[in-house]
């Protein structure tokens, strides 16, 4: 049999191939996008959606859990999404910029673009970018997977999207929340580029909010943090849906940068959040932090790969999982050391707590070091609620939910208090209550 003959296309990979032939003359692009979105497809007719004998998929396959693919969502009804931002209760009461993308495109009408820009913050559609002949740069893979399955899609379908920069030196006063609502059914296919120029300071919020709807989500970060420069970026995925939601984050940084980031998984049935994250500047850092709770037949994956290219630079992974019923959990961290990145300082650790006998976690760190003066370490830790404390709680009175709420409430919290944006702190803390209160 010959190994690279094509793949017999599932229902869902002969939706998405149909789709694109139909909207191709409608999708924005020059003709170098147009070129980009033909092979991303191309992709997924010769080798289809990605599945477990792919290794980065092992774990999560999404060609199995995908039995059809959504058409994309119309645009969106501007007074429905301005009175579901209004509505959610993402942050609560932290004041804080809003950005709204509805139903995949660009609002600028609902989103606070001329308080921004008295910061030095310039936001943008990539909808009109994309038009522009050097606009390949805007649909950018990562270096470290670069025919990842997930990006070929969004490369090929993506719709709408913002362009943001943040000019050399500013300290932007308060948060960036960027709300995606969704107003109706059918997916949404977003590509968010942002720039934060040479020793700039912003912080992100990324959040999803609307109606679930049937269609998948599929949103790439591409990040570029140039040199002195600080960005701190907390996702936020909750909310129940069957269809998949799909991340990616794309982060470059420069040198003395640093890049924190925290991914906030509760609720949907298949989350993939993925995250590259490449050095190309000596004296940086990148603090990455993960905490993931999963019920029922859900699944949740964070993924990360950190390509140090560099020496003398650093990078944290924290990760937090806790999986009940039948859920499954996935983490896949990989840290590569390039031969001439000397003096690197790496250390990765994932840990999962497993409430039910059920439940199902797969880690999986990993090094590949091609330098010799490095300091580099991975763990992973899985098991059962600590019965000693369950007990010690419950002899002093607390009753016995409660008492597992407030042990699985300190377990995740090592990852929340350590990020350290306390100013979200509290708010992801609540949630975690309410998923417990659930489960």
């Amino acid at each position: 049999m010959n190994a690279n003959a094509p793949i017999r296309n599932t229902q869902a990979e002969s939706e998405l191939i149909e789709r694109y032939e139909a909207a191709k003359g409608s999708l924005a692009g020059s003709v170098a996008v147009s070129a980009l979105r033909d092979a991303a497809i191309g992709q997924i007719r010769d080798k289809g959606l990605p599945h477990r004998r792919v290794e980065e998929y092992k774990y999560s396959d999404l060609r199995a859990f995908m039995n059809s693919a959504a058409p994309l969502a119309e645009k969106a009804n501007l007074d429905a999404a301005k009175a579901a931002v209004a509505a959610a209760d993402t942050f609560g009461d932290l004041d804080r910029f809003r950005i709204v993308i509805a139903n995949g495109a660009f609002a600028g009408d609902l989103s606070d673009t001329e308080a921004l820009a008295a910061e030095g913050v310039t936001v943008s559609s990539i909808t009109a970018a994309l038009d522009t002949e050097d606009a390949t740069l805007l649909l950018a893979s990562p270096k470290t997977g670069p025919n990842d399955g997930v990006v070929a899609m969004n490369t090929a379908f993506v719709q709408g999207g913002i362009i943001l920069s943040v000019k050399a030196g500013v300290d932007v006063s308060k948060p960036v929340e960027i709300v995606h609502v969704a107003t109706s059914a059918g997916g949404q296919v977003v590509r968010n580029t942002v720039k934060v120029g040479e020793g700039a300071n912003i912080r992100l919020l990324e959040t999803f909010v609307g109606e679930s709807g049937t269609g998948e989500i599929n949103a790439v970060f591409d990040y570029t943090v140039e040199d002195k420069a600080n960005l701190a970026a907390t996702r936020l995925i909750t909310g129940k849906a069957d269809a998949a939601r799909l991340f990616t984050t794309i982060a470059t940084l420069g040198a003395e940068a640093e890049f924190k980031s925290l991914g906030f998984v509760a609720g949907p049935k298949f989350v993939r959040n993925q995250q590259f994250v490449n050095f190309t500047g000596e004296h940086s850092e990148a603090k990455i932090y993960g905490v993931s709770m999963a019920g029922g037949s859900d699944l949740a994956d964070q993924t990360l790969i950190v390509d140090h290219a560099v020496p003398h630079c650093n990078s944290r992974e924290f990760f937090k999982t806790v999986l009940d019923g039948e859920a499954r959990g996935v983490y896949q961290g990989r840290i590569n050391v390039a031969p001439h990145a000397q003096k690197t300082d790496g250390e990765m650790m994932t840990q999962a707590l497993l409430l039910s006998e059920t439940a199902e976690m797969a880690n999986k760190p990993e090094l590949e070091i091609f330098a010799d003066d490095v300091i580099c370490a991975h763990g992973a830790t899985s098991g059962q609620m600590d019965e000693d404390l369950l007990f010690y709680l419950r002899a002093r009175g607390i009753p016995e939910a409660e008492a597992k709420t407030l042990l699985v409430l300190a377990f995740l919290s090592e990852a929340i208090e350590e990020y350290g944006e306390e100013d979200v702190t509290e708010g992801l803390e609540q949630r975690v209550r309410e998923w417990l209160a659930d489960h």
